[in-house]
């Protein structure tokens, strides 16, 4: 049966089973802590406490951030615990901005780390300054919340992005654009105003393209090593779902919608805490309770925009749902559970186990299908499932 894609119904669907794919992450071995806090660390050092909130709040859900309002108790935590990159403002007693920059270079395990500075206005011999005492790049006040993510991001996802220039085109076209519309996203949702679906779908375009022309591969190696977890994860639903679609039967202009709903199914996630997303283990009931917001807020902010596609607004809404009902936010089961939601609980959770991960390296694939046939068989549609599998291991493994 090929499941329609434009007039699915609203519910929720069959899906992810977080303790089970918890265990099974604490089954394959957890990265070095160290290794783990500086590739997704941030210092924010700026006696402007405004600011340093401002930042943690960007960057909220894609890495772990520590502010520091003088020079003496910055130099001293960092010393000790470099992290992936440093933020500076122009004030950071007892020394300015740029004199900071030169005391951090002086210091042997930060000569090295990626450094941004954020002018208070557009002066040129400040950010000149700056430049020469070490900084890598700048920001100028005021900037958008999209200008941060992306200075952060392409720091220091720069060797994996730069891969992406030579690639062939559809995959190449794929990674920038949905990876620009990705981080946009943020300002969308801190201003309140409806998300453009066309912006998305024409991102996508590439991505489907890529996957009938059996050139998609290049799309999941791609964004393998990303920093950014939530949009790696995103896109790998976003190829995985449109691949499924294709299998299934589904035209392109539906699998175009497919791809869209994977790219922006866990929206609602920006807001949630990275150490929530990221920790390993269980979650307790009140970071779990957290974490499952993520689902409501993904549906009221597509919702905000007449134009989205009632399909995307259910694949994001549904694929937390469970066939026996056990499942968030609205416990559905049987019946109840929309097809493309079944489609889009699989991929995710495939998705989930075979990610990397902070604190993980990702689970072979055959292992992940084996143990979402044998241990999710109340959770996952099995038919769906059995066709997924096919699939997959015809097309990817």
């Amino acid at each position: 049966m090929v499941p329609k894609v434009q007039d699915s119904p609203t519910g929720t669907n069959a899906a992810e089973a977080p303790d089970k794919i918890r265990l099974a992450d604490a089954a394959y071995g957890i990265e070095s802590a160290t290794d783990a806090s500086k590739r997704h660390s941030v210092a924010v050092v700026d006696a402007n406490a405004r600011h340093r909130e401002e930042v943690s709040k960007a960057l909220l859900s894609f890495y772990r951030v520590g502010g520091f309002a003088d020079a003496t108790n910055a130099l001293t935590a960092l010393s000790m615990a470099a992290p992936a990159l440093v933020i500076v403002g122009e004030q950071v007693p007892p020394l300015s901005g740029i004199r900071f920059i030169k005391a951090l270079r002086q210091v042997s395990v930060l000569s090295h780390t990626a450094i941004l500075y954020v002018a208070d206005r557009p002066d040129l011999k400040s950010i000149g300054g700056a430049r020469a005492a070490g900084a890598n790049d700048q920001l100028v006040k005021p900037y958008r919340r999209s200008a941060l993510i992306k200075a952060v991001s392409a720091r220091l996802n720069a060797a994996v992005e730069r891969k992406w220039d030579h690639l062939p085109a559809l995959p190449r076209h794929a990674l920038k654009n949905t990876v620009e519309v990705f981080n946009n996203i943020s300002d969308v949702i801190a201003s309140g105003d409806p998300l453009p679906y066309g912006m998305v779908s024409r991102a996508c375009a590439p991505l489907v393209d890529a996957v009938n022309q059996n050139a998609f591969k290049a799309i999941l190696n791609g964004v393998r090593d990303h920093d950014n977890y939530s949009y790696a994860h995103s896109m790998r639903v976003a190829t995985l779902l449109s691949l499924f679609g294709n299998a299934a039967g589904v035209k392109e202009d539906d699998q175009l919608v497919l791809a869209s709903g994977g790219l922006l199914h866990d929206a609602g996630k920006m807001s949630i805490p990275h150490d929530i997303l990221n920790k390993p283990g269980r979650l307790d009931a009140t970071e779990f309770a957290v974490m499952k917001s993520h689902v409501t807020q993904t549906a009221t902010f597509l919702r905000n925009a007449s134009a989205i596609p009632k399909a995307v607004i259910t694949i994001a809404e549904q694929h937390h749902e469970k066939l026996n009902g056990t499942g968030y936010p609205h416990g559905l089961k049987g019946s109840q559970l929309n097809e493309l939601a079944r489609m889009a609980a699989i991929v995710d959770v495939f998705s989930a186990l075979t990610d990397r991960r902070v604190y993980k390296p990702p689970m072979e694939a055959t292992a992940a299908l084996d143990l979402m046939s044998e241990e999710m068989q109340e959770h996952l549609d099995q038919h769906f499932l059995k066709l997924f599998k096919e699939m997959l291991l015809d097309a990817v493994v």
